[in-house]
């Protein structure tokens, strides 16, 4: 198997296995703040579709679907929704959970492209806090570009900005200032809980072979190897996509004091939301 072969595989089975506590192991998504800004965003999105389909017959695809994040907020619009994930556990959720409406149906991905969507397809595809779990990002930015009619629109959600990667005087001052620790008492010192903590991440025997592996087949987050906007954007315009919208923001986790986050949300930002649209073929 290839190394991005092996990826994949292991991404799969990570979010099939821990599908089921997965929103609670992500607060820095599932809180109030977030979670509106998603809203706006995704609204943001539909409004810049320009395709000839009627709103009611539009097809809104969430790529990495995962729990419904997205495509909870893509059902809010008119259309049909499809949902689509690696993981057939997730899906299987996902179709309990929202079949009801009468408008969502899911695609397994093979983790490499979109088949089988078929060219000019769908109006709005949509990724949400995707492209770093992708061995090959940018294949994928090339296929929703693929899948998405003139007119229609592509949404790039939760994705590191460069500025956290070359982080400003501000991020750095906000990151410093807004994490809140819990108060330090003597009976940390007996609390197995601390020592537990220390020492099981060096019995993760997946790490002996490869000191990045991470549970949930996260990959391109580190400082040599992350996303690079300047490389997705030239692949969107390569595409015949223009930018509709590219956004940086400050993104609230509940671990933050919110009066800091507050003071540095105008100051500061450390997470991107692009979103594009196809132009017609000249």
């Amino acid at each position: 198997m290839s190394d991005a072969g092996r990826r994949i595989a292991q991404n799969r089975a990570a979010h099939d296995r821990l599908r089921a506590g997965y929103d609670a192991r992500h607060p820095e998504i599932h809180n109030p703040i977030e979670q509106a800004r998603l809203v706006e965003a995704v609204g943001r999105a539909v409004a810049a579709i320009r395709t000839a389909t009627p709103p009611a017959e539009r097809v809104l695809l969430d790529v990495g679907a995962g729990t419904g994040n997205l495509t909870e907020k893509l059902l809010a619009h008119p259309g049909r929704v499809v949902a689509s994930d690696l993981s057939t556990g997730m899906l299987a959720d996902l179709a309990a959970r929202f079949g009801a409406t009468g408008r969502l149906s899911t695609q397994p991905l093979d983790g490499a492209g979109l088949r089988p969507v078929a060219d000019a397809s769908v109006d709005l595809v949509g990724a949400y806090s995707v492209l770093h779990h992708v061995p090959d990002y940018l294949a994928l930015v090339d296929e929703m570009a693929r899948v998405v009619r003139p007119g229609g629109v592509i949404l790039l959600e939760h994705e590191k900005a460069p500025g956290y990667w070359a982080p400003s005087e501000a991020l750095t001052r906000f990151f410093a200032e807004a994490v809140v620790w819990p108060a330090r008492r003597w009976t940390r010192f007996v609390d197995p809980r601390r020592y537990w903590a220390r020492v099981r991440p060096l019995l993760v025997w997946q790490r002996w072979f490869d000191p990045r592996w991470m549970p949930e087949g996260d990959l391109h987050i580190w400082p040599d190897d992350h996303v690079e906007w300047d490389r997705v954007e030239a692949r969107l315009r390569a595409a015949g996509c223009e930018l509709v919208l590219v956004e940086d923001h400050l993104a609230y986790e509940p671990r933050f004091d919110r009066a800091a986050w507050e003071r540095y949300r105008h100051l500061a930002a450390d997470t991107r939301v692009c979103i594009a649209r196809r132009q017609e073929p000249q």
